[in-house]
Protein backbone atom coordinates (compact mmCIF):
# COMPACT_ATOMS: atom_id res chain seq x y z
CA UNK A 1 0.00 0.00 0.00
CA UNK A 2 3.03 2.56 0.92
CA UNK A 3 4.58 1.69 -3.38
CA UNK A 4 1.06 2.20 -4.13
CA UNK A 5 0.43 5.50 -2.59
CA UNK A 6 3.95 6.54 -3.54
CA UNK A 7 3.34 5.27 -7.45
CA UNK A 8 0.34 7.45 -7.26
CA UNK A 9 0.97 10.28 -5.16
CA UNK A 10 1.30 12.54 -8.42
CA UNK A 11 -2.12 11.98 -9.55
CA UNK A 12 -4.09 12.03 -6.57
CA UNK A 13 -2.52 15.72 -5.85
CA UNK A 14 -3.72 16.38 -9.40
CA UNK A 15 -7.27 16.08 -8.44
CA UNK A 16 -7.06 17.36 -5.07
CA UNK A 17 -6.81 13.86 -3.86
CA UNK A 18 -4.60 12.00 -1.00
CA UNK A 19 -1.97 9.70 -2.23
CA UNK A 20 -3.82 7.39 0.62
CA UNK A 21 -6.96 7.87 -1.29
CA UNK A 22 -5.31 6.82 -4.42
CA UNK A 23 -3.75 3.72 -2.48
CA UNK A 24 -7.21 2.82 -1.67
CA UNK A 25 -8.89 2.64 -5.07
CA UNK A 26 -5.91 0.64 -6.21
CA UNK A 27 -6.47 -1.89 -3.89
CA UNK A 28 -9.72 -1.99 -5.01
CA UNK A 29 -8.82 -2.28 -8.17
CA UNK A 30 -6.22 -5.50 -7.38
CA UNK A 31 -8.54 -7.19 -6.02
CA UNK A 32 -10.64 -7.57 -9.30
CA UNK A 33 -10.32 -10.24 -11.47
CA UNK A 34 -9.88 -8.51 -14.39
CA UNK A 35 -6.14 -7.38 -13.24
CA UNK A 36 -5.13 -10.97 -12.05
CA UNK A 37 -5.99 -11.84 -15.84
CA UNK A 38 -4.30 -9.00 -17.42
CA UNK A 39 -1.35 -9.41 -19.68
CA UNK A 40 -0.53 -6.08 -17.64
CA UNK A 41 -2.41 -5.80 -14.17
CA UNK A 42 -0.56 -2.31 -13.54
CA UNK A 43 -2.03 -0.76 -16.66
CA UNK A 44 -5.72 -1.99 -15.35
CA UNK A 45 -4.63 -0.76 -11.67
CA UNK A 46 -3.96 3.04 -12.87
CA UNK A 47 -6.68 3.38 -15.23
CA UNK A 48 -8.88 2.22 -12.49
CA UNK A 49 -7.00 4.88 -9.79
CA UNK A 50 -7.58 7.78 -12.48
CA UNK A 51 -11.23 7.17 -13.17
CA UNK A 52 -11.83 7.00 -9.08
CA UNK A 53 -9.83 10.02 -9.05
CA UNK A 54 -11.68 12.04 -11.38
CA UNK A 55 -15.17 10.58 -9.90
CA UNK A 56 -13.65 11.56 -6.25
CA UNK A 57 -13.26 15.37 -7.58
CA UNK A 58 -16.33 15.62 -9.56
CA UNK A 59 -18.01 14.32 -6.80
CA UNK A 60 -16.84 16.87 -4.59
CA UNK A 61 -17.33 19.79 -6.52
CA UNK A 62 -21.19 18.59 -7.54
CA UNK A 63 -21.66 17.89 -4.12
CA UNK A 64 -22.72 14.16 -4.30
CA UNK A 65 -21.84 10.84 -3.78
CA UNK A 66 -18.92 9.03 -6.28
CA UNK A 67 -21.51 6.70 -7.31
CA UNK A 68 -23.04 9.45 -8.82
CA UNK A 69 -20.50 11.42 -10.15
CA UNK A 70 -19.38 8.32 -12.26
CA UNK A 71 -22.61 9.09 -14.34
CA UNK A 72 -21.81 10.80 -17.51
CA UNK A 73 -25.47 12.70 -16.67
CA UNK A 74 -24.36 13.95 -13.66
CA UNK A 75 -20.63 14.33 -14.64
CA UNK A 76 -21.73 17.15 -17.15
CA UNK A 77 -23.05 19.41 -14.95
CA UNK A 78 -21.01 22.61 -13.74
CA UNK A 79 -19.86 22.38 -9.77
CA UNK A 80 -21.69 23.60 -7.59
CA UNK A 81 -21.32 27.56 -6.83
CA UNK A 82 -22.55 29.56 -3.94
CA UNK A 83 -23.61 32.93 -4.38
CA UNK A 84 -21.70 34.73 -1.99
CA UNK A 85 -18.31 33.33 -3.91
CA UNK A 86 -18.27 35.45 -6.20
CA UNK A 87 -18.51 39.48 -5.76
CA UNK A 88 -20.68 40.16 -8.66
CA UNK A 89 -24.45 39.06 -8.99
CA UNK A 90 -25.40 36.03 -10.72
CA UNK A 91 -26.72 38.38 -13.75
CA UNK A 92 -23.75 40.12 -14.83
CA UNK A 93 -21.16 36.60 -15.02
CA UNK A 94 -23.51 33.91 -16.07
CA UNK A 95 -23.82 33.32 -19.75
CA UNK A 96 -27.95 32.39 -19.86
CA UNK A 97 -28.21 36.19 -18.85
CA UNK A 98 -26.26 37.35 -22.02
CA UNK A 99 -27.60 38.91 -25.11
CA UNK A 100 -26.14 39.89 -28.25
CA UNK A 101 -25.95 43.41 -28.28
CA UNK A 102 -28.50 44.42 -31.67
CA UNK A 103 -27.10 47.09 -33.33
CA UNK A 104 -29.40 49.81 -34.93
CA UNK A 105 -29.92 49.39 -38.50
CA UNK A 106 -31.39 52.46 -39.29
CA UNK A 107 -30.65 52.35 -43.18
CA UNK A 108 -32.92 49.74 -43.70
CA UNK A 109 -35.85 50.73 -46.31
CA UNK A 110 -38.80 48.43 -46.97
CA UNK A 111 -38.54 45.89 -50.13
CA UNK A 112 -39.19 47.47 -53.27
CA UNK A 113 -41.97 45.34 -54.08
CA UNK A 114 -43.86 45.38 -50.50
CA UNK A 115 -45.14 49.26 -51.46
CA UNK A 116 -47.09 47.72 -54.83
CA UNK A 117 -48.62 45.12 -53.53
CA UNK A 118 -49.91 47.94 -50.77
CA UNK A 119 -51.22 49.78 -53.19
CA UNK A 120 -52.98 47.18 -55.26
CA UNK A 121 -54.30 45.17 -52.04
CA UNK A 122 -56.04 48.74 -51.17
CA UNK A 123 -57.36 49.07 -55.19
CA UNK A 124 -58.79 45.98 -54.54
CA UNK A 125 -60.89 46.89 -51.68
CA UNK A 126 -61.69 50.12 -53.18
CA UNK A 127 -62.81 48.03 -56.45
CA UNK A 128 -65.26 45.30 -54.15
CA UNK A 129 -67.17 48.22 -52.62
CA UNK A 130 -65.20 50.18 -49.74
CA UNK A 131 -64.62 53.33 -49.52
CA UNK A 132 -61.09 54.75 -50.54
CA UNK A 133 -60.77 56.19 -47.48
CA UNK A 134 -61.51 53.47 -45.02
CA UNK A 135 -59.72 51.04 -46.93
CA UNK A 136 -56.61 52.99 -47.08
CA UNK A 137 -56.54 53.63 -43.58
CA UNK A 138 -57.19 50.16 -42.57
CA UNK A 139 -54.89 48.51 -45.14
CA UNK A 140 -51.49 50.36 -43.70
CA UNK A 141 -52.86 49.89 -39.95
CA UNK A 142 -52.73 46.12 -40.29
CA UNK A 143 -49.61 45.88 -42.59
CA UNK A 144 -47.74 48.46 -39.92
CA UNK A 145 -49.41 45.64 -37.37
CA UNK A 146 -47.29 42.95 -39.58
CA UNK A 147 -44.00 44.23 -39.75
CA UNK A 148 -43.86 44.76 -36.03
CA UNK A 149 -45.30 40.75 -35.06
CA UNK A 150 -42.92 37.73 -35.28
CA UNK A 151 -45.34 35.69 -37.54
CA UNK A 152 -48.14 36.17 -39.38
CA UNK A 153 -50.20 33.50 -37.38
CA UNK A 154 -49.22 35.97 -34.22
CA UNK A 155 -50.56 39.41 -36.16
CA UNK A 156 -53.63 37.94 -36.78
CA UNK A 157 -54.26 37.31 -33.67
CA UNK A 158 -53.41 40.61 -32.13
CA UNK A 159 -55.36 42.36 -34.94
CA UNK A 160 -58.43 40.08 -34.15
CA UNK A 161 -58.40 41.48 -30.30
CA UNK A 162 -57.75 45.15 -31.05
CA UNK A 163 -61.08 46.52 -30.59
CA UNK A 164 -59.59 50.19 -30.32
CA UNK A 165 -57.94 50.19 -33.86
CA UNK A 166 -61.55 48.59 -34.70
CA UNK A 167 -63.28 51.89 -32.94
CA UNK A 168 -60.89 54.30 -33.95
CA UNK A 169 -60.96 53.15 -37.80
CA UNK A 170 -64.72 53.30 -37.11
CA UNK A 171 -65.09 49.61 -38.87
CA UNK A 172 -67.60 47.15 -37.82
CA UNK A 173 -66.54 43.32 -36.68
CA UNK A 174 -67.80 42.10 -39.77
CA UNK A 175 -65.98 44.16 -41.96
CA UNK A 176 -62.78 43.94 -39.71
CA UNK A 177 -62.95 40.55 -39.80
CA UNK A 178 -63.19 40.30 -43.77
CA UNK A 179 -60.23 42.00 -44.36
CA UNK A 180 -58.18 40.15 -41.97
CA UNK A 181 -58.82 37.33 -43.79
CA UNK A 182 -58.36 38.44 -46.59
CA UNK A 183 -55.64 40.38 -46.29
CA UNK A 184 -53.28 38.02 -44.10
CA UNK A 185 -55.04 34.19 -44.87
CA UNK A 186 -56.26 31.66 -42.98
CA UNK A 187 -53.62 30.68 -40.78
CA UNK A 188 -55.26 26.89 -40.09
CA UNK A 189 -51.83 24.24 -41.13
CA UNK A 190 -54.16 22.71 -43.39
CA UNK A 191 -54.84 25.81 -45.48
CA UNK A 192 -51.15 27.33 -45.62
CA UNK A 193 -50.73 26.45 -49.23
CA UNK A 194 -53.85 27.29 -50.77
CA UNK A 195 -55.07 30.53 -51.65
CA UNK A 196 -56.78 31.20 -48.83
CA UNK A 197 -54.19 29.92 -46.54
CA UNK A 198 -51.69 32.70 -48.48
CA UNK A 199 -53.75 36.17 -48.13
CA UNK A 200 -53.76 39.09 -50.78
CA UNK A 201 -50.39 40.32 -49.39
CA UNK A 202 -48.46 36.96 -50.17
CA UNK A 203 -50.13 36.64 -53.24
CA UNK A 204 -49.25 40.33 -54.88
CA UNK A 205 -45.74 39.86 -53.35
CA UNK A 206 -45.15 36.37 -54.90
CA UNK A 207 -46.09 37.89 -58.45
CA UNK A 208 -50.01 37.45 -58.66
CA UNK A 209 -51.67 39.95 -60.66
CA UNK A 210 -54.62 42.34 -59.23
CA UNK A 211 -56.76 40.73 -61.90
CA UNK A 212 -56.48 37.20 -60.97
CA UNK A 213 -57.70 38.36 -57.35
CA UNK A 214 -60.74 39.65 -58.73
CA UNK A 215 -61.50 36.50 -60.47
CA UNK A 216 -61.56 34.58 -56.98
CA UNK A 217 -65.25 34.51 -56.19
CA UNK A 218 -64.54 33.36 -52.54
CA UNK A 219 -62.34 35.96 -51.89
CA UNK A 220 -64.38 38.83 -53.82
CA UNK A 221 -67.49 37.64 -52.25
CA UNK A 222 -66.23 38.02 -48.82
CA UNK A 223 -64.92 41.31 -49.21
CA UNK A 224 -68.17 42.61 -50.88
CA UNK A 225 -70.77 41.02 -48.43
CA UNK A 226 -68.60 42.39 -45.76
CA UNK A 227 -67.34 46.17 -46.88
CA UNK A 228 -68.61 48.50 -44.40
CA UNK A 229 -72.01 50.05 -45.05
CA UNK A 230 -73.52 47.32 -47.06
CA UNK A 231 -76.58 45.31 -45.48
CA UNK A 232 -77.56 41.34 -46.51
Amino acid sequence: MQYAAKRYAALAHRHGLDPWEAAAAAYDAMRAPSALRADDPWAIVTRAVQVTCIAEERAQGLLCSVHQARRRKISSYHDAERFSDRDHPLPEYHRAFRTDPVEPQNDVSPLPEVEPAIEDAIMLFTLLGWPSDRARSCVEYICSRLADASSRPSAFESLRRDYSARAHLDIPQPAWMSMLRALLGNCDPLHAHTAAGRGILLRLLIGEPLRALLRDDDLASDIVINAPGVRV
